[in-house]
């Protein structure tokens, strides 16, 4: 299996096309992330159990959210259940994958025990808050920094294995280095990918709500209210349709050969 190398400019480009997806189909996908986060917050909620399963879930539900792209793009019919359609095939695969993906978070969040004496590391395994002393120390800013990039060949590797796995019957190593060196291979066009979300998705909304806060005062809570909603029902879903359009791209002899 060969990636292809793409201009810079597509990353503009998977953001667009994938709101051209989330246009055919508003509601259902709008329906189908909000269901996917809350059906994921009562999961992590659950004692002792519920950041593991969570996390080993990811890769199935985000085959789900794929599979619920990829019809709406080709216009095909939508199966009933579809935010559980990542249940259907190579299931054991994905489960790896997950537990894989769960592993490789805990060493991360291992390795920042050096930087920060274990702070990050209660912070995100066991939900405790930072100290005040240690905040102000800025060791913990620097094991975010030192996350944050160790943490970048996980998410390389992880990007695409899920609907290699699935669409592709590819094993989850396999998987894992395919999607890993696609990736690498297309490093630009990510940059341009991720400056233009934090643009449209960050910064520009920031922007405009304190604006609108500095110009209405008293009206920033509704602001933000709305900034949520915006957020939750047409950035995401865009964001999930972008994944796909990504993975259409960059593998797409695999995808019409499937």
């Amino acid at each position: 299996m060969q990636a292809l190398t793409l201009p810079a400019r597509r990353g503009w480009r998977w953001l667009t096309e994938g709101f051209q997806i989330f246009r055919k189909k508003q509601l259902l996908l709008s329906f189908l992330v909000l269901g996917y986060w809350v059906l994921m917050l009562v999961v992590n909620s659950l004692p002792w159990v519920g950041q593991i399963v969570a996390t080993v879930l990811v890769p199935v539900f985000s085959v789900s959210l794929m599979n619920a792209c990829r019809l709406v793009a080709q216009g095909s019919p939508l199966p009933p259940l579809l935010l559980f359609s990542g249940f259907d095939k190579n299931l054991r695969g994905m489960l790896v994958l997950g537990l894989i993906y769960f592993v490789s978070s805990l060493c991360v969040l291992g390795m920042t025990i050096l930087i920060d004496d274990g702070v990050l590391f209660k912070i995100f395994v066991y939900g405790l808050g930072p100290e005040d002393k240690v905040v102000v120390g800025g060791k913990i800013l620097m094991a975010i920094e030192f996350a944050l990039a160790m943490y970048i060949p996980v998410v390389m590797a992880y990007w695409y294995a899920p609907v290699l796995v699935a669409w592709h019957d590819l094993s989850p190593v396999k998987a894992l280095f395919f999607s890993f060196i696609a990736c690498l291979r297309n490093w630009r066009v990510f940059l341009v990918y991720i400056a233009v979300l934090l643009v449209f998705g960050a910064f520009l909304p920031s922007l405009l709500l304190g604006i609108l806060s500095t110009a209405f005062a008293g009206a920033g809570e509704q602001f933000s209210i709305t900034l949520t909603v915006f957020t939750a029902l047409i950035l995401l879903p865009t964001v999930y349709a972008s994944f796909y359009v990504s993975y259409r791209d960059v593998f797409v002899i695999i995808d019409e050969d499937a």
